[in-house]
């Protein structure tokens, strides 16, 4: 049998626990949710960019900021540049066979207000990961390295959204 005198301790500094962590600002980690300055926004990507359709997700997750199809609408203006994926051999093994790779994923993009005056210069962003390759398990690398590419984009749309969020309200 439980003691109801424990039990009403363990409640209680259980409190005092939660009531200190919140005191200190101590929040549990989740989605980040970024603030843009800017009440619309105008992305220049196709509709079937895999980055485009990511980015337009944590932008509606984010609230305050409406994505509108009118470039002339929009209080801001992000327009794609390059967007490449790339891969580079990073060693190779006694018998001239890859051993290790380099993946790369570069864009570079500028942000507009809705008259055309430029709100940040062009901005290249570079996200590099390395793997392992084997020829004997070329489709489990090969899902790997897509899985690398998934995570790298992620990464670049929480790198966009950081500079976003940086820039000066208009």
């Amino acid at each position: 049998m439980s003691n109801p005198r424990r039990t009403v301790l363990a409640l209680l500094a259980g409190l005092a626990g939660a009531s200190t962590l919140s005191a200190c600002g101590f929040r549990l980690r989740g989605a980040e949710q970024t603030r843009l300055p800017f009440k619309t926004i105008y992305l220049g990507f196709a509709d079937n960019s895999p980055l485009g359709v990511e980015l337009r997700r944590y932008i509606r997750a984010s609230g305050g900021t409406e994505i509108v199809a009118d470039r002339k609408a929009a209080e801001a203006v992000l327009e794609p540049l390059d967007e490449r994926r790339e891969e580079s051999v990073l060693s190779l093994n006694s018998q001239g066979r890859i051993r290790e790779l380099s993946l790369f994923y570069r864009f570079s993009f500028r942000v507009l207000d809705g008259s055309g005056k430029q709100l940040l210069e062009p901005t290249n962003i570079l996200i590099k990961r390395d793997m392992s390759f084997n020829e004997a398990a070329v489709l489990a690398k090969e899902g790997e390295k897509a899985m690398l590419y998934r995570d790298m984009q992620s990464d670049l749309v929480q790198q966009i959204l950081r500079r976003l969020a940086a820039l000066p309200s208009t």
